[in-house]
């Protein structure tokens, strides 16, 4: 917490406004609105607001939404909401996130059939930006609305801009575990500010005015119990007071792992994209919010794999995961197609997730590192052990 949060959150028990009304939810809403520039309305997670992303855009039984396969089951779940079924498209080397290609040859080639899908959604990874600006071109040439699921990267830049700002609908979290956090919660922005309303009602049960005065119990279409309460609305403002402090914090973290790790063989950290403009990442107009530190293993160089070192760490107390595993390996969606996958799968099978969070001291994350050094040695010897045993003659091979 930033310490602000605590004065709004009180201001919402002394007004006794802690529902799904009141002040704070009203100006976070316009705080949030001045920050990425479109309308905004905040709801309970960024998953209810991705499925009403999906509904605005018209999504319905049997029509395909073009989505990463890596990412987490949150952003793909809602698409199944709507009876919809996702089509998975692989990652790019460079940045992790959807691979451009892969989604205009998918376009391409639905456009040859003559049915176009619903929406793309387009998930920003980890705290990194995908390329916008070739996405956004790709679909605008088969006018298919691209819904961003920013969920991981409030803070990034891409060419001066925010993650969030291309798509038609773009959504975001304050989960427990994101840069910053509301404990939940999530907002929905868009453009068309017809829409935000439209998600602002749905969000409340659809429930619409009462002609006879009442304040009767009138609806007329379904909606749904998503709408953000004003006492979380006030953590979250308190939050995006110190949203620039925690991108800082956190890039801070990634960069004591890489001077750590400089010379330690197998080990390499997610690259920050530049998107052709190596100039903005010195001005900090395209930047990688390192909201979680990545690295990938190479198992032959580094003396065991991703998965081994993860349980090391998890034998010393550290926790560590793996990068997301693919959407395509998922048991619940094996039977739907995935335009390559190969990337995907070994950035799960290689990509290891280290202690990130804001508050982790320099005191824990040199345990962390030490660790993983620990276990790289530890790793040598014991091959290097294995190699000498093999080599070593019996006596009775000699006699």
């Amino acid at each position: 917490m930033g310490g602000g949060e605590a004065a709004y959150v009180t201001q919402a028990f002394d007004s006794n406004w802690l529902s799904t009304v009141g002040p704070n939810l009203d100006a976070l809403e316009r705080e949030f609105t001045g920050l990425i520039g479109r309308p905004s309305v905040g709801l309970v997670n960024g998953t209810s607001g991705l499925h009403l992303a999906f509904r605005l855009v018209g999504v319905r039984a049997g029509d395909e939404v073009l989505t990463s396969t890596c990412t987490f089951a949150a952003s793909c779940n809602p698409v199944l909401y709507q009876g919809g079924r996702p089509v998975f498209i692989d990652s790019e080397r460079e940045t992790w996130n959807l691979d451009p290609n892969l989604l205009a040859k998918a376009l391409r080639t639905r456009a040859e059939r003559g049915r176009l899908p619903r929406a793309v959604c387009l998930v920003h990874l980890f705290g990194q930006s995908a390329d916008l600006d070739v996405i956004e071109r790709i679909c605008r040439e088969y006018e298919v609305p691209l819904i961003e699921d920013a969920a991981e990267s409030l803070g990034a830049r891409y060419k001066g801009r925010h993650p969030g700002t291309a798509g038609e609908i773009s959504v975001f979290s304050f989960n427990g575990n994101k840069i910053i956090t509301g404990t939940s919660g999530g907002m929905l922005t868009s453009p068309n500010e017809e829409w935000v309303n439209r998600v602002r009602h749905w969000s409340t049960q659809a429930r619409d005015p009462d002609p006879d005065g009442t304040n009767n119990y009138i609806h007329a279409e379904l909606g749904y119990n998503y709408r953000l309460s004003n006492v979380l609305a006030g953590i979250v403002r308190g939050q995006l007071e110190v949203l620039e402090e925690r991108v800082q914090q956190r890039r801070a973290v990634f960069d004591r792992y890489c001077r750590a790790f400089a010379g330690l063989p197998g080990i390499e950290p997610q690259p920050e994209a530049d998107f052709g403009c190596p100039e903005d990442l010195v001005t900090g107009r395209t930047r990688h919010t390192r909201w979680l530190s990545c690295f990938l293993i190479d198992e032959a160089a580094f003396g065991l794999s991703a998965a081994n070192l993860i349980r090391a760490l998890g034998a010393a107390n550290i926790e560590a995961r793996p990068v997301w595993k693919p959407m395509h390996t998922q048991p619940l969606y094996r039977g739907f197609e995935c335009l390559g996958g190969e990337v995907a799968e070994d950035l799960n099978r290689r990509g290891i997730c280290l202690p990130s969070s804001s508050s982790l001291s320099e005191e824990d994350q040199n345990r962390v590192i030490e660790t993983v050094r620990s276990a790289h040695e530890l790793a040598v010897v014991s091959r290097q052990d294995r190699v000498s045993f093999v080599g070593v003659s019996r006596p009775e091979d000699t006699a």
